[in-house]
């Protein structure tokens, strides 16, 4: 079983870690049989399984749904949730009282929440206080896109550069015991790493860190489009899934399916009861 302090040996041993998302039983129960080392019930989820137009759509009820579904099925990954947005932002209080319920009620050994402001290191601090583990996210962090722009590359310039360091700085000074690096340059995570102790997980962050992460959806093509650049696919699945649906429209509309071997008989003297009961005497034949 992988945990907290085998997350940190793995990154003294300079053994990669493998990060993933999961929404539900079949994404937890792959992850599971991959050997994967963490496995994260991503806000993701809001888009990719929900259908939300973004992140911060999804409520405490929606993700404790999806983290129950995919807990039923991950049992060796260290299994983290992300809090959603409105969720913590409050007070520390509402913080750490969400991430109790996610620790209680879907299982979580981890929560994770983003960005490295004043705020967020707070509810860091608070919920690591409490005795909620925590990782951390800098970067680029979905639920607050809009005030970085849109979804893009962060720390390209110099202050903002520095504003990743010192948010990263932060979140492992409050306690976190990983991080996730988002859509940052490969130059500022290599300047960054020798001035951190946690392990670090990359998504978009260059090969400098101490593991990947990808959402399942974008690595086994379960979307339209071909997602950031970040994304390397290893399947194409929304084009076999649409194409196996297609087919299995046509077959339904042309009568080729069902055939005789998707059905099921019943023996020829109940049958012949059955036929008598209606009063239809022994005449007929076994269902087909």
């Amino acid at each position: 079983m992988v945990t907290i302090p085998l997350l940190a040996d793995l990154k003294r041993q300079r053994r990669p870690i493998v990060m993933v998302t999961a929404y539900d039983h079949p994404s937890g129960s792959a992850a599971e049989a991959a050997g994967v080392d963490v496995v994260l019930v991503g806000d993701s989820g809001a888009m990719t399984v929900l259908g939300h137009p973004d992140t911060v759509s999804v409520t405490v009820e929606e993700m404790l749904v999806l983290a129950r579904a995919a807990r039923r099925a991950v049992r060796t990954p260290l299994f983290v949730v992300d809090l959603p947005f409105g969720s913590y932002e409050i007070s520390d209080e509402q913080a750490v009282a969400t991430g109790v319920r996610f620790l209680k009620e879907a299982g979580a050994d981890a929560v994770k929440l983003e960005g490295g402001g004043r705020v967020p290191v707070s509810r860091a601090r608070a919920l690591v206080d409490a005795g909620v583990p925590v990782m951390g996210h800098v970067g680029l962090t979905p639920q607050t896109a809009t005030a970085l722009g849109g979804y893009r590359a962060q720390g390209r310039t110099a202050a903002s550069a520095c504003r990743v360091l010192d948010g990263a700085l932060a979140l492992q000074d409050a306690g976190c015991f990983a991080l996730v690096f988002e859509a940052i340059p490969r130059q500022l995570t290599g300047a960054v790493m020798p001035r951190l102790a946690v392990p670090v997980i990359g998504i978009g962050a260059g090969t400098a860190t101490d593991g990947q992460v990808l959402v399942f959806h974008d690595l086994l093509g379960i979307r339209a489009g071909g997602g950031p650049r970040f994304v390397r696919r290893y399947a194409d699945l929304q084009q076999a899934m649409d194409a196996g649906v297609r087919r299995y429209a046509e077959d339904v509309r042309s009568g080729a399916f069902p055939a005789v071997e998707h059905t099921y008989d019943m023996p020829p003297d109940e049958w012949a009861g059955f036929l008598a009961a209606l009063g239809e005497g022994p005449a007929g034949g076994a269902a087909s």
